[in-house]
């Protein structure tokens, strides 16, 4: 009997120990995260940055006159520095989980996981989880190029080839922005290539296309296009630009359908960041500029009627016309056009990249003397379609649009810049970002900034964002070095392709 219960004994004592040693695990904060949580949670960072209206973080609808300010005006005349926006917005691709929404640092993480998975050749389903692992990586470092696009494009030369190597490198040099781009449209087309379409990658973690891998070849070669298209209007190796854009043009989005969205949820937290700003939180910060307001309206725009609230009525409540917020000023919320309801839907789609877009950029491969099939005023007809039916304008609307003079290409006012760049700045709406993009690099349409805008614009429209404080004191010798070789951390300072 006394052996039986020394027995028992070691058993339980064995048991206890075991289960000891299990509380040494905080199984609610783990010490690796799951490569697929780090890739969701990367795509929902990208998407809240260029998405949300926090003037904290993303004043682009702002600084490209689609919006204007109601009562706090300093973002509307270019004064960024007191809510080191620079820096909100750096941080958002650059930092990481412990920050919250560092998109680079999370798809970094979650590709050095996914490398150190070992499948081994005896696995029976080696050839399958090999290829899916091949997928996961090329879909992680398509974010990873989207990323660091938005970065070159916002502040030019940047921390590149020793960014985000944590303790092996704090104080990281910054690449010039046009090695940078070249070296990204190398990455695309690994990721192209390394992608199979007959096998999983990420599954249900993939918000954007739910592991539709054909998806992903188009969007990877629709951001090429972009880079593409950059590179050629900075004159600056022709010969890559070329290529670029001609090998991705073969396999862009064709549809709306293509479209690279993000779905968000009716309930918060996992609800559009718009609704978030201005209804979940009540915020009555802002009201379309006028602007953006009036030119739509001189068109006879339909998609006025989705993009504005009819808010404004006489004393009978028949509706007046749309009137836009005066760039520079406060603008009682009250007296002015309203944004629209859709955009402040709760489960309104977040765009990263749309088939509207890629059809502009075809039309300015064309003028810009690229071999890409179909033509200039095809490609434009094309976009604005894009566009408008994805708002969800009717097709006898859109005709109607198309056939008027003022906007059919063979007749509409000005060069082909203005016409592709004021059409694509009206396409851009709830895209700030990328419209900024868009004039930036054709100079239309020709907005001019407030009167009163800050004296660090030194009187133009804002061309770059300035270097993040942080990086000024922290890394001050890259940062010096990085600052006198694109001439100057101004808002004025051109970015390489930004040269007309």
């Amino acid at each position: 009997m006394r052996k039986i219960i020394y027995f028992l004994g070691v058993l339980l004592l064995t048991a206890s120990c075991s289960d000891l040693t299990d509380l040494n695990e905080d199984k609610k904060n783990p010490s690796e995260v799951p490569a697929a949580t780090l890739f969701s949670s990367a795509q929902k960072g990208i998407a809240e940055q260029v998405i949300n209206t926090s003037v904290n973080k993303n004043i682009f609808r702002l600084v490209n006159q689609q919006w204007t300010e109601t009562t706090y005006i300093d973002e509307s005349v270019y004064q960024w520095t007191t809510r080191n926006i620079s820096g909100n917005h750096w941080d958002a691709y650059f930092s990481g989980t412990t920050s919250g929404d560092g998109s680079l640092s999370d798809l970094i993480l979650a590709k050095s996981f996914i490398e150190k998975q070992v499948i081994l050749a005896s696995d029976p389903n080696f050839t399958d989880k090999t290829a899916a692992k091949k997928n996961q990586l090329a879909l992680i470092d398509i974010l990873i190029v989207y990323s660091y696009q938005i970065l070159v494009d916002t502040f030019g030369d940047i921390p590149y080839s020793e960014a985000l190597k944590q303790a092996g490198n704090y104080l990281p040099k910054y690449d010039k922005a046009i090695d940078i781009y070249k070296d990204l449209i190398v990455r695309l087309d690994a990721d192209i290539a390394n992608i199979d379409t007959g096998y999983p990658s990420f599954g249900g973690a993939d918000f954007i296309y739910k592991d539709n891998l054909n998806l992903w070849v188009k969007f990877a070669n629709s951001i090429k296009l972009r880079l593409g298209i950059n590179l050629k209007a900075s004159g600056l190796e022709n010969a890559i630009a070329d290529a670029a854009i001609i090998s991705a043009s073969k396999n862009v989005f064709t549809s709306n359908e293509d479209n690279a969205k993000i779905a968000y949820e009716k309930n918060v937290p996992n609800t559009n960041p718009i609704y978030v700003e201005l209804v979940f939180g009540g915020r009555h910060d802002f009201v379309p500029a006028k602007p953006f307001v009036d030119a739509l309206a001189a068109k006879n725009d339909p998609r006025t009627g989705v993009y504005f609230a009819q808010n404004l009525v006489d004393k009978n409540k028949n509706p007046l016309p749309y009137k836009g917020g005066i760039i520079g000023v406060k603008n009682s919320f009250g007296n002015y056009t309203h944004v629209g309801d859709v955009i402040q839907q709760p489960d309104f789609k977040g765009t990263y990249l749309d088939y509207a877009e890629v059809e502009f950029l075809l039309a300015e491969a064309v003028e810009r003397g690229v071999a890409v099939s179909g033509s200039a005023a095809t490609h434009y007809a094309n976009a604005i379609t894009a566009s408008m039916e994805d708002w969800g304008i009717s097709e006898n609307a859109i005709d109607t649009y198309l056939a008027q003079p003022a906007v059919a290409y063979t007749t509409a006012a000005g060069s082909w810049k203005q016409k592709i760049g004021e059409q694509a700045w009206y396409a851009m709406y709830n895209r700030g970002y990328e419209g900024w993009t868009f004039t930036r690099r054709l100079n239309f349409p020709a907005l001019l900034p407030p009167p009163n805008a800050d004296a660090a614009a030194e009187g133009q429209i804002p061309s770059r964002m300035t270097y993040p404080i942080r990086e000024q004191t922290l890394n001050a010798v890259n940062y010096n070095a990085a600052a006198a070789a694109i001439g100057g951390d101004k808002l004025k300072t051109k970015l390489f392709w930004d040269i007309d």
